[in-house]
């Protein structure tokens, strides 16, 4: 497997709570999240983000700002008939909701053409992408990504996929479930959070989420489980880890994606080690606000 890890998926304009009611401007967005951890634990490992921005300025600042954080942006496509989208975050006790306008988003064509995605998925070591990533994509979008995906796979590339359930961006939750399972039959890793399988696929238990994906055909897989233990499975091996309780919880934003940067950082030591360190990684950042916590 190379070093070299490419993400696909939606960066957003980010407006998160700062002092005195205003807020503040960044960028984040699942797989960019990743991403953006994942550079800062492996920097001896190339990082590309796949994704489609406009010509605007708030996109020109967004490219700048993928490239300032150490990732490849050769991929990224640009488009004059759109730009990008943005997010709105409230926090209650330090959980979050959002509010979202994505409408005119370029990411959601970013799987129009097949031709860039192959170039992008060439010689990679592990492709990544979400059930946002899948969310979002317009028209044949999501047909093509999957092909393109099954074809990386072909070539020797691992697949990792983070169900990532976000009904509103689904016709129905039907569409959604079955989205998910069609994608996770293309992948050898699938990171999904128990409390959001339970909710719309009726899991009975963590081991519930587990077996069914395995019965996708998924060699590899570890269940979130918020602050509870994390069960994972890998080529038949099965095991557990219960994550140190976090100091204090400020901001659970971004919780899963920094998890699964931390797992695939320490991945080359085995999926209990990725584990272990996903479930370090996440309790820091749940310590700060914001999508992107300097850890």
């Amino acid at each position: 497997m190379t070093n070299r890890f490419v993400a696909i998926g939606e960066c957003m304009v980010e407006m998160a709570p700062a002092e005195n009611g205003l807020y503040s401007m960044g960028f984040a967005g699942d797989t960019f999240n990743t991403c953006w951890y994942l550079r800062r634990q492996r920097p001896d490992w190339a990082v590309d983000y796949v994704t489609a921005v406009g010509r605007d300025a708030v996109s020109d600042r967004m490219v700048s700002m993928l490239a300032d954080a150490g990732l490849g942006t050769e991929h990224v496509q640009r488009r004059d008939d759109r730009t990008v989208g943005l997010y709105m975050i409230e926090l209650q006790d330090g959980e979050r909701s959002f509010s979202y306008w994505r409408g005119q988003a370029a990411a959601r064509l970013l799987a129009e053409d097949a031709a860039p995605l192959a170039r992008a998925f060439e010689g990679a070591g592990i492709v990544y992408f979400s059930g946002i990533t899948l969310g979002v994509l317009e028209g044949q979008g999501r047909k093509v990504l999957l092909e393109q995906v099954a074809q990386a796979r072909a070539a020797g590339c691992k697949v990792a996929f983070d169900s990532n359930l976000r009904p509103r961006l689904w016709d129905s939750e039907t569409q959604m479930c079955d989205a998910v399972m069609e994608a996770a039959s293309v992948a050898d890793i699938v990171l999904p959070s128990y409390d959001d399988e339970a909710a719309y696929f009726g899991d009975d238990g963590p081991q519930g989420t587990m077996q069914r994906y395995l019965d996708a055909g998924v060699s590899c897989v570890v269940v979130k489980n918020g602050g509870g233990p994390v069960e994972y499975i890998d080529n038949g091996t099965r095991g557990q880890f219960t994550p140190q309780a976090a100091a204090r919880v400020v901001d659970s934003t971004a919780a899963g994606d920094s998890f699964n940067a931390g797992f695939f950082a320490a991945l080359d030591h085995g999926v209990a080690a990725g584990v272990e360190a996903g479930s370090a990684l996440a309790g820091k950042v749940i310590q700060g606000r914001g999508a992107l916590v300097d850890v």
